[in-house]
């Protein structure tokens, strides 16, 4: 994990605390603030943010960044535990989604996770038969008409994306859930997920290797 300046949005100060210190054990600088008004141009590598601040609301500061095009990763830190708060943070521009009371050990792999994929170059957009999927962009069309997939759809499409042509195994595609804030919605089960994609994307888009995983199909009849 590389050195990061973190800057670290929370009001309670005996979290503040316990987290600042974990990262700076970890390496990392730490700069922490409890205000929107503080947060605003603070500079940093990383942010991790609290939604409910004495100031304002940390979605809206969020959603002022990414309107600015400030493109720093963002992990929220929230007791909100509801499905509905999460897909609401991540649409607005967050990277990852932390529940409060969460490990500090897990929030570092989170951090190292998020810090490896904003290092990335943005990935080219795929053609799958009459399919195009960006999922930079978070943009999929089916003979130029638009396609519309939920937070989970896309978090298994670029889990697959990443390398086409490769079988992810159902751990890798688990973990890229679980890295969204995504993987303990039961009613979704990786099976469902990838037969929704198959009715919307084509049904030969997504292959099943069975004890393996599954693979992104690349051919011109993948549709």
């Amino acid at each position: 994990m590389r050195a990061l300046h973190i800057l670290l949005v929370e009001d309670d100060a005996d979290l503040a605390q316990a987290v600042a210190a974990h990262l700076r054990a970890a390496g990392h600088a730490v700069t922490s603030c409890r205000h929107v008004g503080d947060a605003r141009a603070a500079a940093a590598d990383l942010v991790l943010l609290d939604l409910a601040l004495p100031d304002g609301e940390g979605l809206a500061l969020l959603r002022e960044w990414r309107s600015a095009g400030d493109p720093r990763p963002v992990i929220v830190l929230s007791a909100r535990e509801q499905l509905s708060d999460r897909l609401r943070a991540l649409r607005d521009g967050a990277d990852d989604y932390l529940v409060k009371p969460f490990d500090l050990d897990e929030m570092l792999a989170r951090i190292d996770a998020v810090a490896r994929r904003a290092g990335r170059p943005p990935r080219q957009a795929l053609r799958i038969g009459n399919v195009l999927l960006d999922p930079a962009a978070r943009h999929a069309s089916r003979s130029g008409a638009p396609i519309d997939l939920t937070a989970m759809e896309w978090s298994v499409i670029a889990c697959l994306a990443g390398r086409p042509g490769r079988i992810y195994g159902r751990s890798d595609i688990e973990h890229a859930l679980a890295a969204a804030g995504l993987g303990d919605a039961d009613s979704n089960s990786l099976e469902v997920i990838v037969s929704r994609l198959r009715k919307k994307l084509g049904p030969r888009a997504i292959s099943t290797h069975r004890g393996l995983g599954y693979r992104l199909e690349l051919p011109s009849d993948a549709a």
